[in-house]
This record gives structure tokens, sequence and C-alpha cells, in this order.
């Protein structure tokens, strides 16, 4: 297992940036496998780090966790074919119920998350109905200690204007009622993401950030 990505794999996607097209990469296709067999590796090792403290991640298999490469440009004007990053959904990904992790690494803009990525509708507002009954809950999640140590609160992408229909106006947790995801980020720098001991450190990220987890999580799992 590796204990940290190799500069080799960030150095590929950086080039790959810059050749984004299919004569350069079955050039360079023996450096694609060598950088995503580096990071299943690694994922594969986060995952046991992870599972000290959250052992559903166990179920997860390190390499189809990781994103294709491949880009589906059918009904996207950007036909550049290749992705360039490379990234794992630890049981979080787009429409799911249940919160989890996600590793983005991408020379300069990598990231790790978690929390629940645009939820189907009906689970969203099971979700917001949680948050506004359990309000004191929830922030204290969010202002403690733990989750502070590297998260400032939750990311506002696509933010309603208007609070969400079945809800009051007034309720005072609006205008967290009015997000449509409910996720936490932390920007990695590649440093921090080539450090030797960058598992631990990452996992011990995940690990301050569960609590939200645990709430996003917890309308569906009395079900």
């Amino acid at each position: 297992m590796a204990d940290a990505l190799s500069k080799e794999t960030l150095t590929f996607v950086t080039d790959l940036n810059k050749n984004n097209n299919r004569e350069w990469f079955t050039c360079n296709k023996s450096r694609y496998l060598v950088a995503q067999e580096n990071m299943v590796n690694f994922v594969d090792a986060l995952i046991q780090e992870i599972s000290d403290f959250d052992e559903a991640v166990l179920k997860i298999d390190a390499k189809k966790s990781i994103f294709r490469i491949y880009r589906d440009t059918r009904f996207s004007k950007d036909k550049t074919p290749y992705k360039t990053n490379f990234g794992a959904g630890l049981g979080m990904g787009k429409g799911s119920e249940i919160a989890g992790y996600y590793l983005h690494i991408e020379p300069g803009k990598s990231f790790l998350a978690a929390g629940v990525y645009k939820p189907d509708s009906s689970i969203l507002k099971e979700i917001r109905r949680e948050i506004s009954v359990n309000a004191d809950e929830f922030m204290a999640i969010i202002n403690g200690s733990e989750f502070r140590k590297y998260f400032t609160g939750l990311s506002e992408e696509d933010k309603l204007i208007r609070i969400p229909a079945g809800f009051d106006k007034d309720d005072p947790m609006a205008e967290v009622l009015k997000l449509k995801s409910y996720i936490a980020v932390y920007n990695l720098t590649d440093r921090e993401i080539l450090e030797k001991d960058a598992v631990k450190k990452l996992a011990d990220m995940f690990k301050q950030v569960k609590p939200l987890n645990d709430f996003l999580s917890a309308p569906f799992k009395k079900q």
C-alpha cells in the first residue's frame, strides 16, 4: 500500500491537462496505469485508516471507488476526452441518501469533502426537516471544535434564493435549509498530498467531520 501519492502521479495529471487528446494519452497509457495503481493503493490505505472510526467504508472497493478518467462528451460543449483529476467516492455520490467521503486529486486544486451531494428531492426534504427539527444539534456539530479544526462551514454551491417549499420563511435555520447539498470541503495543497503521512492526516480530517455524516444519514437509518 502507498502511504502517500507519488509525485509522478501529480506530474501525469499536469501533463494530461496540457495534452488532453487521444494521441498523447495513447502514447502515455503506461504512465496513466502506474498513476492509477498508485491512486488505488493510496485510497485503499485511506479506507483502512477511516475504518478505525467508520467501519462502513470497509465494504468499499478502492479500485471501484475511483471515477473513470474518460469524460462523457455526448452532451457537453467541452469535447476534451479525459478528466484532468483523479476522484474517489467513498460512500459519497450524487443522489445518495447516505453521507460519505470524497477525495479529489488535481495539482493545485485538490480537496476532500464529506456529506451528502445533490441528493434526490425526497431525500433532500428529509434532511432539511431533520435540520429544522434538530437545529441545536446540527449547529453544535457545525460550530464544534472538532469540525472547525479543518472546516469553516458548509459549501453554498447552488444555494437557493428563497426558502424551499414546505418550510417556514422565518425558520431559524432558513439559510441552511436553502442549501441543495450538505457538504464540508477542505482544500488540499500539493505538499499535503505528497507528505509521507498524508493518509493519516486525511483520515483525521474525515474523522472530524464524521458527526456531520452521522447527522445527515440519521433519518434514513431510522427507517
